[in-house]
């Protein structure tokens, strides 16, 4: 999965990138507000880790601006803003949860799987239905009730599937949203992980349309 990093503060935001990388996320980080609205414009990302502290252009203006245009793209604010006026300031902007600095790495990583699990109105673990769900805890699919593990690539790739249960989406789409900036993307990437699920699962779990890209079948 591939999530944005806004953070100005070189230590922490190597730090988190670290972290995010070693959990299986493709990080894009940005160091100040204007980047951060360029980029998240661009779309393709699961989560939005925001410092609200940032040159050029203030973290909230950024949410703000992401908000109005309807991008509900999951946002966790990590600030040093540590009054209640600013934390409800920042939640009334748009963010859906919010951590104060200095924080604990596996909490950061345990709220960004919260607010991904509610956006999509999930209680449990759990995204999907029918034969083929993905637990996000245990980064494992769920396949007519038996689990298997994946590859970081190929949870980030059935996971932008599942978001859209029937939508059709094309190798440019699920590429951006599995590989981070400057990442070497060959040609036949997604067809590589697709056909290591198929065999780890069922041919019939993921579907080419042909021209247009793949789909895994609406219930």
């Amino acid at each position: 999965m591939r999530v944005l990093l806004v953070e100005d503060d070189e230590m922490i935001g190597a730090n988190l990138q670290q972290a995010l990388e070693a959990a299986g996320w493709s990080v894009d980080w940005v160091r100040d507000g204007v980047y951060a609205s360029n980029a998240w414009a661009e779309g393709g990302y699961t989560c939005v880790l925001l410092d609200l502290g940032l040159p050029r252009e203030d973290g909230l203006q950024v949410l703000r601006r992401a908000r109005t245009r309807g991008d509900m793209t999951p946002v966790l604010v990590l600030t040093a803003r540590d009054t209640v006026q600013q934390r409800i300031q920042g939640l009334d902007s748009g963010a859906d949860d919010y951590l104060l600095k200095p924080f604990d790495l596996q909490e950061v990583l345990a709220r960004m799987r919260a607010i991904t699990r509610r956006r999509h109105g999930a209680a449990d673990s759990l995204l999907g239905s029918g034969d083929v769900q993905i637990d996000i805890m245990t980064r494992e699919v769920l396949y007519k009730g038996q689990r298997e593990q994946l590859t970081a690539r190929e949870y980030a790739l059935l996971y932008a599937l599942l978001e859209r249960p029937g939508a059709i989406l094309s190798r440019e789409q699920l590429e951006n949203r599995i590989y981070g900036w400057g990442e070497e993307v060959s040609s036949n990437a997604v067809d590589v992980l697709i056909h290591g699920m198929r065999r780890k699962l069922d041919n019939e779990v993921i579907r080419n349309v042909r021209g247009l890209g793949w789909r895994v079948p609406a219930i």
